[in-house]
């Protein structure tokens, strides 16, 4: 049926309830290309501060997952659960997560997207590692999860391009922050991507979409509700990003501190806390355990025994990388990666007084980080995987006056200079000790 994209844009705009047979339609007109850009946008402007309700919501995810292809997974032996990071700063955890995921029988068939912003994604990530290819025929995809239980390869174009175009537009209307069409962005791709199960790791904090906990809690409980309605096991956890996670923050550096933490190493703690808290729920939807509290027993014996490292050596020789550049050399201080990129220029940063340190302003932390050359600003930017910026104090630490804060790395000294002026500006130092955030906030769903 034919509606009038107008009349669909006076009704929203007026604060009516579009129905689903509407929503497909535009949704549909728009990735054909039959409606121009100016009127999605009216549209997308009208959801903005009309919003959607709930089901206006999972109208439109089920219409953008059905504007492409659906994955087919069901070759696939065992249950295939998928996770999803709303992103963050030195988030990692993809590449620490799958391979112990594994290594406990769980399959892990992941499509990852690159990163556009901060750094890049768990794709761009592992595009440092030489010779690593993302790109897998679906045949080759399914046979090496059945065989070696994991593969991570690049997102095909084909899934849900109604959401490739929409967010586009969004992201140049001001239109990325609101929870119907930030949910239904995500649960499109995520429910056409095959999987059984989905965990959703909610960042929030200053260098999250969502900043505050209750803006966090409300698109977890949408993304849970779009997830069960679909059919899927959805289950989510709302963690803190009010500070970068971890210490690595970039592309190489964020693949080695990855390693470290599969090869049994204890920091940084957050990393390593979050890894296994949510490997633990993941092993426990692939029905490997009982509860999540015995998939992360399961997840702490396979770190301990190498057995994790090991699969994702193991993933990383199958899709053509050399797996020798992520031995590395062990030393006192810990392991050194001296095949994997390196920048030219560095830049130290250091403390200007002594105190504690108050905050660590994640989101000026990324776009430092960004402007290294780590990240995008647009898709078609190349990423440099070798830049990035190296935080080794957390918030709560003492530190004396000129205490190394953190180390910024890039191939362009003037880059080098803009980005270490911008995560100097990061770091507030006080004299009292602050309340440090806590890592996990919640998990619903469980």
């Amino acid at each position: 049926m034919k509606y009038s994209v107008s009349d669909i844009i006076i009704k929203k705009r007026n604060g009516g309830k579009l129905s689903a047979d509407e929503i497909g339609f535009f949704v549909e007109e728009y990735t054909k290309g039959e409606i121009p850009d100016y009127q999605a946008a009216a549209l997308l402007m009208a959801i903005y501060f009309q919003h959607m309700d709930e089901e206006e919501t999972f109208a439109l995810t089920e219409a953008m997952k059905n504007s492409g292809d659906i994955v087919d997974l069901s070759n696939i032996k065992g249950i295939k659960v998928d996770k999803h990071s709303t992103g963050g700063v030195g988030d990692k955890i993809t590449l620490i997560v799958a391979p112990i995921v594994a290594a406990c029988g769980v399959p892990v068939a992941k499509m990852s997207g690159r990163g556009l912003g901060f750094t890049g994604g768990t794709i761009d990530k592992l595009e440092s590692i030489e010779g690593f290819n993302t790109v897998l025929a679906p045949e080759d995809f399914h046979n090496q999860v059945n065989e070696i239980g994991i593969a991570l390869i690049g997102q095909s174009g084909h899934i849900a391009p109604a959401d490739k175009k929409l967010y586009a537009l969004r992201d140049v209307t001001g239109t990325v922050p609101n929870l119907s069409l930030i949910s239904s962005s995500i649960m499109s791709k995520k429910l056409a991507a095959g999987s059984d199960a989905i965990l959703l790791d909610i960042k929030c904090g200053k260098g999250a979409f969502m900043e505050t906990f209750d803006d966090a809690k409300a698109l977890a409980e949408t993304m849970c509700k779009i997830g069960e309605s679909a059919g899927k096991r959805t289950v989510a956890v709302i963690t803190d990003m009010s500070q970068p996670l971890g210490y690595a923050v970039g592309n190489s550096i964020e693949v080695e501190e990855a390693v470290d933490v599969l090869k049994g190493q204890k920091w940084p703690e957050d990393v390593v806390e979050l890894s296994l808290y949510l490997a633990g729920i993941m092993i426990y939807l692939g029905g490997k355990a009982n509860s999540a509290e015995e998939g992360r027993k399961m997840a702490e014996e396979v770190v301990k025994n190498g057995a994790a490292f090991e699969k994702f050596k193991e993933m990383v020789k199958r899709q053509g990388g050399n797996p020798t550049v992520i031995e590395g050399i062990q030393t006192e201080d810990g392991w050194t990666y001296p095949n994997m990129p390196a920048s030219e220029f560095k830049n130290e940063i250091r403390a200007e007084k002594s105190g504690y340190i108050c905050e660590i302003n994640a989101g000026e932390i990324g776009n430092a980080s960004q402007h290294t050359g780590a990240g995008r600003a647009t898709k078609e930017d190349t990423i440099d995987h070798s830049a990035g910026i190296s935080v080794v104090v957390n918030v709560g630490d003492y530190v004396e006056k000129g205490s190394l804060l953190a180390t910024c790395y890039s191939n362009s000294e003037w880059k080098l200079e803009k980005a270490s002026e911008e995560a100097a500006k990061a770091f507030s130092i006080g004299d009292e000790a602050p309340e440090v955030p806590k890592l996990i906030k919640a998990t619903i769903g469980l």
